[in-house]
């Protein structure tokens, strides 16, 4: 039994896809179930509730053997990373409770970056109180996701440009989610490993934003820049959509890392290359979504 958290998320939907026609029984916690398709709701066995919550995940987990967890950061959160351990410890507690032996859980590239890096410093903490529970535990380490781009179609398409505080010449990994889905179900299929391990998960080839913004234009016959942009001013844009302070402190804190390298700290292997180019990413997610 394989137990999987934030499922009608961009990560855990595509994870489903995968796992679907294994013959592995799913159980999904969810929030909201009318959210998962019809199909899903079907073939699954659904927990409804949060996996913050201490009687969910003690329900959800009992004669489980694997986890796939993902946290769902608070954008209002007052204190962003206490809520992220306090939302995170039932869930290391009922692992333990239950004997729960192998989990997958979505963290961020960079571990042992020495200054304080926003919410990839929470997500190295909350991976470290999930590993307390004693679970056999692989951490998928992540750096910034080819998707996040989704959340600038209206900029891209009515104006040209796609924004970030960073540096438009410097070259970092990044990653499609779907390749994320396949590295996390291939993790939860295989019940060989053992012991705790990140297992870095990148694109086939670092690019600049700048890089980014000629393959944009070519693969969506319209031209699209890098606009850089203060990091006052990023922070300001998390408040004026009614974030807290501390998220918006949070994400500040993440792309300061990001522009000193921390999604480079470890190098690339074969093992951590996935299949996914940006260029094939903006064909096949970026174009369709821009119609």
């Amino acid at each position: 039994m394989i137990v999987i958290t934030a499922p009608t998320g961009q990560i855990g939907s595509q994870l489903i896809n995968n796992l679907l026609d294994s013959d592995e029984e799913l159980r999904l916690i969810a929030r909201d179930p009318a959210k998962l398709p019809e199909s899903v709701r079907r073939r699954t066995e659904i927990i409804e509730g949060s996996h913050g919550d201490p009687t969910v995940v003690d329900k959800a987990f009992s004669g489980a053997d694997a986890v796939f967890w993902l946290y769902p950061a608070d954008p209002y959160a007052l204190d962003v990373r206490a809520e992220t351990l306090a939302f995170t410890r039932p869930a290391a507690e009922a692992i333990a409770a239950h004997g729960i032996s192998r989990m997958v859980v979505v963290s961020a590239a960079g571990r042992g970056f020495t200054e304080r890096a926003g919410l990839l410093s929470n997500a190295w903490e909350m991976t470290d109180l999930l590993a307390s529970s004693g679970a056999h535990l692989r951490e998928l380490a992540l750096p910034t996701f080819m998707d996040n781009l989704l959340r600038q179609i209206d900029p891209i398409v009515h104006h040209g440009f796609f924004f970030d505080p960073s540096t438009g010449s410097d070259r970092r990994p990044m990653v499609a989610t779907r390749d994320i889905a396949a590295v996390a179900a291939e993790l939860l299929l295989d019940r060989g490993w053992t012991g705790r391990a990140a297992r870095p998960v990148y694109g086939p080839q670092d690019l600049t934003l700048d890089e980014m913004a000629v393959i944009m234009s070519e693969e969506l016959d319209r031209p699209v820049r890098y606009q850089q942009v203060p990091i006052t001013a990023y922070r300001g844009q998390f408040l004026e959509l009614g974030f807290s302070a501390s998220m918006a402190d949070a994400m500040a804190e993440m792309a300061i890392a990001k522009n000193d390298g921390v999604d480079s700290y470890r190098p690339r292997t074969p093992e951590s290359t996935t299949p996914t180019s940006f260029r094939t990413w903006c064909t096949e997610v970026l174009k369709p979504s821009c119609r």
